[in-house]
């Protein structure tokens, strides 16, 4: 059973820093995009960062230039350093996967709190 598990999430100041980082885990036998995506509230749930196998990244445009999504095939992980935080991206941030076991699915994790406040 393919499990993604976050981490990182917290409290930080309007300009502060933070990074969110998630690991796959399970029977996978491949992993094409992984990324982040974030939903705050009353909203829906929205693209803020994907990076696929071979490196190929694709960003929100209201997270350019502030957000790097990085990924580590050899251990299934996926990071996102998040820099010059605004209020606007508080959020809970979800990890999203799309993995092959035994068969291509998309994969969540379970979320994780980024608060952006002073």
């Amino acid at each position: 059973q393919v499990q993604l598990v976050e981490s990182g999430g917290g409290l930080v100041q309007p300009g502060g820093s933070l990074r969110l980082s998630c690991a796959a885990s399970g029977s996978i036998f491949s992993i094409n995009t992984m990324g982040w995506y974030r939903q705050a509230p009353g909203k829906q749930r929205d693209l803020a960062a994907t990076i696929t196998s071979v490196g190929s990244t694709n960003y929100a445009d209201s997270v350019k230039g502030r957000f790097t999504i990085s990924r580590d095939n050899a251990k299934n992980t996926v990071s996102l350093q998040m820099n010059n935080l605004k209020p606007e991206d508080t959020a809970v941030y979800y990890c999203y996967a799309f993995i092959r076991d035994r068969y291509w699915d998309h994969y969540w994790g379970q979320g994780t709190q980024v608060t952006v406040s002073s």
